[in-house]
């Protein structure tokens, strides 16, 4: 009897995943372990969304919604998308879904077998799953460190086939966080304009950006009917818990996002929702003091990684990620290991996120900066031991 489908065989487990695994084993064990490869926010939910959904919650508001959200928190999501990043949407173009749920459901939606998708190497770990899951073929492409890992138009155009059907985009960007310029936007949507491709835009990390803008590519001349904008209150607003976020597009691709929502999940949480109203609505002064505070130790970890003998990291403008590399004859993951047995320091391999992360290592700064003093002062000490 043949029990497993094969369009799940060759999907590989998380490596993200995996390495929390490695450290529960170690917590357990009664070791301490410094952890820098969590991709959260360390601050805790701010305080009137909490009470929001706590108020939903006492007025029992506690049962199924729409399958496609409450009506106040796509009206929610659709002014904020028009109004500060230009995307000409209404209500009627946004769904209510878990962000990771709805970059899958944009897939399985659009694509078919043997449709190829291009995505940035490096890259978050999610991408290549989800496209083999709907039986699509991933496509890299390469970026580089001496480019701050961008993904620009002329390497998109390297990889562009007959097959060629999307082009996720990811700005700022897991790992690496790079944020897109201007000119990087505008010459991608040139190329999907030019040869009928869909965009995928994941935007979560869209509200982190220290130096520069955010520019949302469904802004864009003759690209609203070609992108699907997916975007979520995870990063932003310290809410990875709360699995809430949200779906924009033209109206043909929303209605079967839609389909795939009311045949698995149904709905999000009810009480969640009105949380998620009250962030969108109440919150811009405790996101600016996050990302202050990000800043503030972003420069901390670049400053520190610069300062250690063999190893290097340009500054990133977004996100909370410094992508660095090392200068030793070691694969990532050796590298990783290396520090997390002599330190129990916990890093990211580069190569988790594509072939181009290969000689790199991702460093979360998601962390306390005594923390982070103390993770950068024993790594130095384990690779001046290499």
């Amino acid at each position: 009897m043949k029990k497993i489908a094969n369009r799940i065989k060759d999907v590989e487990f998380s490596a993200l995943l995996k390495v929390g695994e490695v450290i529960a084993k170690l917590k357990q064990a009664g070791s301490e372990v410094l952890a820098f490869n969590i991709g959260e926010p360390d601050f805790n939910t701010p305080q009137h969304i909490i009470k929001t959904a706590q108020q939903a919650l006492q007025d029992g508001f506690t049962h199924y919604t729409a399958s496609r959200g409450i009506p106040e928190l796509r009206e929610a999501v659709a002014k904020i998308s028009k109004d500060e990043n230009k995307i000409p949407c209404g209500p009627e173009n946004v769904i209510i879904t878990p962000t990771k749920f709805g970059l899958y459901s944009a897939i399985q939606a659009t694509i078919d077998p043997g449709d190829e998708v291009m995505v940035p190497d490096p890259g978050w770990v999610s991408y290549e799953p989800m496209i083999k899951l709907a039986e699509g073929k991933p496509v890299n492409v390469p970026t580089h460190n001496e480019d701050e890992f961008r993904m620009l138009p002329e390497n998109v155009m390297e990889a562009l086939t007959h097959r060629s059907k999307m082009i996720i985009i990811n700005t700022p960007s897991n790992p690496t966080g790079t944020v897109f310029t201007k000119d990087d936007i505008k010459g991608l949507a040139d190329i999907a304009n030019d040869h009928d491709l869909l965009v995928l835009a994941d935007e979560i990390y869209e509200k982190i950006i220290y130096e520069g803008e955010h520019y949302s590519i469904a802004a864009e001349d003759g690209m609203f009917e070609r992108t699907i904008t997916v975007n979520g209150f995870s990063k932003a607003y310290a809410m990875t818990g709360w699995r809430l976020g949200w779906v924009v597009a033209p109206k043909d691709i929303l209605d079967q996002v839609a389909k795939l929502q009311q045949h698995s999940i149904t709905c999000c949480t009810s009480f969640a929702q009105k949380g998620g109203v009250a962030a969108l609505t109440e919150s811009s002064g405790c996101i600016d003091d996050m990302v202050n505070e990000f800043k503030a130790r972003r420069d901390l970890v670049v400053d520190g990684l610069n300062e250690i003998d063999r190893l290097s990291c340009f500054r990133p403008k977004g996100a909370f990620y410094a992508f660095f590399r090392f200068d030793f004859e070691m694969t990532s993951e050796q590298f990783t290991n290396y520090v997390l047995e002599k330190g129990k320091v916990v890093l990211t391999p580069g190569s988790a996120f594509g072939k181009c992360g290969e000689g790199f290592v991702r460093f979360s700064y998601a962390a306390a900066q005594d923390k982070l003093e103390k993770g950068l002062k024993i790594l130095a000490e384990v690779v001046a031991q290499i």
